[in-house]
């Protein structure tokens, strides 16, 4: 393949690019001369494999065109890779926003391979006997708004001869396109399609014979059609293969090869008929068809594991008048196939092959009417008999697994799941509800009888583990049982759906009604053929959802909302709504208290949090959020809104921000692997959007004004968060949190609040739990008179071993850290801002730093020394923690003087007034100031 110009390149120099608009004289003269003298050296071939904006880039680079270079990476930044495209015959690339720019023709011409073609596979349904597919398919910057039918089509090709059929395509219209798109720009709702292919055209496929058909759509495109082969959906019933019989015997496997679409036509001359256990012994029947030679064994493999037996011929029953097939009986011994089992969850699948006289094997393909079956072979173990999409047979020995057979919605829009799991597997087992992404769980209740278990689930009020039953927020939910006293997930047995059933899926229903609000919808689905789980349906409307829809919400409807007048309303924003929690909160509380008559109104993410039944509450990017952005007066956030967000006249926003700074921050990043130069540039901007900001403490103050960029006033009056720890009634909020967390009396509560890792990330990008504690070896030294309360920052996702076993508490979901600190009688953390708030409690802290020298040297860098500082002990493994936990009288009297010392430099004010002085300074010179006192 031949290089590009960007491969040619260095990480340094491509970054110049990247942030060319921050860069310096220096840096743009080295991208300049390198640009140059490569497409010098290897001429503009270097540029062909390119995509075309990058080409764009590089060709301005080479021509030291630094204004116009400048425009368009920011162009970019704000919509990578998208562009509009002129010319029906010679397309060329024209640049939103920049359609002056003067570019030769070399550089803006397309060719086909800059315009790529997708097109994706949505829904797969049978309507009678007749095949439809779903989805959609479009040129990448070529939306084609007018819809227009003229050139669309879709074929099925065989894969070997090539031979075409055309299909009927019928243009429908797929929101789900536009969002997929991830893009700003283009519209490609009216990108959809839906392809028939009736019961007559599937006879005639199986007509012609064995053989594999994709399916392809195409598209008319700037000098001609375009086509591709339409793509397999990722999960759910439309994501898996699916086997239809014909009248004939043919087999349609209705499905994907190497995630192409398509129909494959099969004939087998033999199936398996029956495969059952009896007395000890797993027993294959077999049918052949007349006229076809019979294999003579069945091989049994797995890994180095092969077991063979031979088939032998059974007479016909008497009187039978089938004389289409001949049958053939297997026999395995179950002690045999089961011999090198594997313990505990581990599933161990065998492959299943007939064979003949030469040794060639065929498929296991399965008849019409096979029925599936499991037997239990030992304590917690099971053979099942199962099948795969393509209807093949598999044999699995596994954990004895809990199998749904029956799926109900009662009319108050409860989930009810029935199914078979044996008395003695389900003995001590509880049901656990998991997000696949999140790890968030919910414990849900269980009936078990004679062998049959029920779970129903209020997808809007879901039971947590330590806390209130919260709604289920988007993202996919699957099922497990797992002992009660098991420490972690390992051992955990998923939930799935009997073979035969997985036809019923799709099964979408409305969830129960909620205040203020319309049910919202459901669905039941399935990935790996039978795991089951349940998916919410997103928070945002069709119209609302995705990057393009976003940008019309903010372009067109905030804009129109800004121009109505204001309301009497607050709008609050903690965390990207995550939480219901911190200043923000408080501010509110202080509202709500002097009766100033506003409309409060909560922003929740889709995370669904629990939020205050008295507020109004919005999602975050709805078209209610945008209108309460818009209208609302007062606006309370604690974190940025959005770089294209401005505050309008008469309107106050106010950033209580949430930390003091130990770790570097903004402008103070630069030249670290967190840094971006682009973001630091923004930050003057960003913060000209606020009346004002929120400062704990004149620590703070200096480094936000600096590292932040901020022009404006600062408030230095405290952390509204932080007057809990003042407040006259602390002790009665303390037993209330008591409580509503159920915490043993006479035990000592721990609470350990780490920060996050930049460098720890699942695949998924979200952050992971890094544990470093040994909960195992800290429960057995400390559970007979401890608690640990473990709350996981809030972008870290994943799974807290021995949370409800007794000693460990996952709280994460619980509403605000603030009331955590008040029933912690210790505080363990690292380089979280919780150390500078839990400071005020005068209460000791401990910090497990087991990793100081590379977040400090590497990752982030910190504002001070930490290791003369802090006040309490920086410890680097689990047994010092332990240890040290044991030994907290003397951490205190070594502290007392650097826990003074601290206090004094980040504490300060510490009065219990911080939220009066901001709620003054923000009802100031406004309708709900304060009446003057003075005489």
């Amino acid at each position: 393949m031949a290089q590009s110009l960007a491969d040619l390149t260095s990480a340094g120099v491509q970054r110049i690019l990247r942030f060319f608009p921050e860069s310096s004289q220096a840096e743009r003269e080295e991208l300049r001369a390198t640009a140059r003298r490569l497409l010098d050296t290897h001429g503009e071939k270097v540029l062909t494999p390119l995509r075309p904006v990058e080409r764009v880039l590089w060709y301005l680079a080479s021509e030291g065109r630094a204004e116009d270079l400048v425009e368009v990476v920011r162009g970019q930044r704000r919509d990578p890779g998208v562009f509009l495209v002129a010319g029906a015959r010679r397309p060329r690339l024209v640049l939103p926003g920049l359609r002056s720019l003067e570019l030769p023709d070399r550089i803006t011409a397309l060719e086909r391979p800059d315009l790529k073609m997708t097109a994706q596979l949505t829904s797969v349904e049978w309507r009678g006997d007749d095949l439809v597919w779903g989805g959609y398919a479009f040129v990448a910057n070529l939306p084609r708004p007018s819809g227009r039918m003229i050139g669309r089509f879709a074929v099925l090709e065989h894969a070997d001869t090539g031979e075409r059929i055309k299909l009927r395509l019928r243009r429908t219209k797929n929101e789900e396109a536009t969002a997929a798109s991830g893009q700003a720009l283009h519209c490609y709702d009216r990108t959809g399609f839906e392809v028939a292919v009736p019961a007559r055209r599937l006879r005639e496929l199986a007509g012609r014979g064995a053989g594999q058909w994709f399916l392809s759509v195409g598209i008319p495109g700037p000098g001609g059609a375009y086509e591709t082969r339409v793509r397999q959906r990722e999960v759910g019933t439309a994501g898996h293969n699916q086997v239809r019989h014909l009248a004939d015997g043919s087999r349609l496997v209705v499905g994907f090869t190497k995630d192409a679409v398509g129909i494959t036509v099969q004939q087998p001359p033999v199936e398996v008929e029956s495969c059952t256990v009896v007395d000890g012994e797993l027993v294959l029947v077999a049918r052949v068809r007349s006229g076809h030679k019979a294999p003579t064994t069945v091989s049994v493999v797995e890994g180095e594991t092969r077991l063979d037996s031979p088939l032998t011929a059974l007479s016909a029953p008497s009187g039978s008048a089938d004389d289409a097939f001949r049958r053939y009986r297997a026999v395995f011994s179950l002690d045999r196939l089961t011999a090198d089992d594997p313990p505990g969850i581990k599933t161990r699948q065998f492959k299943v092959t007939f064979r003949g006289a030469e040794g060639r094997g065929q498929a296991a393909h399965l008849a019409e009417g096979f029925t599936t079956g499991r037997h239990r072979f030992a304590a917690g173990r099971e053979l099942a008999v199962h099948r795969d999409g393509p209807g093949r047979l598999v044999l699995a020995t596994r954990a004895v697994r809990a199998v749904v057979d029956a799926m109900t919605v009662t009319d108050a829009g409860e989930l009810v799941l029935t199914g078979a799991y044996p008395r003695e597997e389900a003995a001590g087992k509880k049901v656990v509800l998991r997000h696949g992404t999140r790890f968030e769980e919910k414990e849900l209740p269980v009936e078990m009888a004679d062998g049959r278990f029920t779970v129903r689930i209020d997808p809007e009020a879901a039971p947590q583990v330590h806390g209130p039953a919260l709604p289920l927020c988007p993202g996919r939910w699957y099922l497990f049982f797992r002992d009660v006293d098991a420490w972690d997930k390992s051992e955990d047995v998923p939930v799935t759906l009997r073979p035969e059933q997985v036809g019923e899926l799709p099964l979408r229903f409305n969830g129960p009604q909620r205040a203020g609000g319309q049910p919202r919808a459901f669905t039941v689905d399935r990935r790996n053929f039978d795991r089951i789980f349940i998916e919410p349906e997103r928070l945002l409307a069709p119209d609302e959802h995705g990057t393009y829809r976003q940008r019309i919400l903010r372009e067109a409807h905030f804009h129109k909302q800004r121009k109505l007048p204001l309301r009497d309303a607050v709008l609050y924003l903690s965390f990207g709504g995550k939480q219901f929690s911190d200043s923000p909160r408080f501010v509110y509380d202080e509202l709500v208290r002097r009766g100033v008559a506003v409309e409060h109104i909560w922003t929740q993410d889709e995370g669904l949090p629990e939020m205050p039944a008295e507020a109004r509450v919005v999602g975050w990017g709805s078209r209610a959020w945008y209108e309460a952005l818009a209208r609302s007066r007062y606006v309370v956030v604690n974190t940025p809104v959005g770089d294209w967000f401005v505050t309008r006249p008469g309107q106050k926003v106010v950033q209580t921000w949430h930390g003091t700074p130990l770790k570097k921050v903004g402008k103070d990043l630069l030249g670290s692997p967190q840094s971006s130069p682009a973001y630091i540039a923004g930050l003057p901007h960003s913060y000209r959007q606020f009346d004002f900001v929120v400062s704990p403490n004149a620590h703070t103050t200096e480094i936000m004004r600096r590292a932040y960029s901020i022009e404006g006033e600062m408030l230095e009056s405290g952390y509204p968060r932080n007057d809990i720890f003042h407040a006259a009634d602390r002790d009665i909020r303390a037993a209330r949190v008591r409580e509503q967390l159920g915490l043993p009396e006479g035990k000592k509560v721990v609470l350990y609040a780490p920060t996050w890792r930049e460098d720890q990330r699942h695949a998924s990008k979200l952050y992971k739990l890094d544990l470093r504690i040994d909960l195992a070896a800290a429960q057995a030294e400390l559970g007979h008179d401890h608690v640990l309360l473990f709350r996981k920052h809030s972008s870290v996702h994943g799974n807290v071993p021995g949370a409800g076993q007794g000693f460990v508490w996952d709280v994460t979901r619980y509403p605000d850290i603030a009331d955590l600190y008040l029933v912690a009688d210790v505080l363990i953390t690292d380089y979280s801002s919780a150390l500078f708030d839990f400071a005020h409690s005068d209460k000791p802290m401990l910090f497990f730093t087991y990793d100081l020298e590379h977040y400090r040297d590497t990752l982030r860098g910190l504002y001070f020394d930490f290791t003369t500082r802090a006040p309490g002990p920086l410890l680097e493994t689990s047994e010092e923690l332990v240890k040290a936990l044991r030994g907290l009288d003397a951490v205190e009297a070594e502290y007392r003087d650097k826990y003074t010392r601290f206090k004094k430099d980040f504490c300060e004010p510490r009065d219990g007034q911080a939220t009066a002085r901001v709620v003054d300074r923000m009802l100031a010179g406004g309708p709900h100031a304060p009446a003057s006192t003075g005489g």
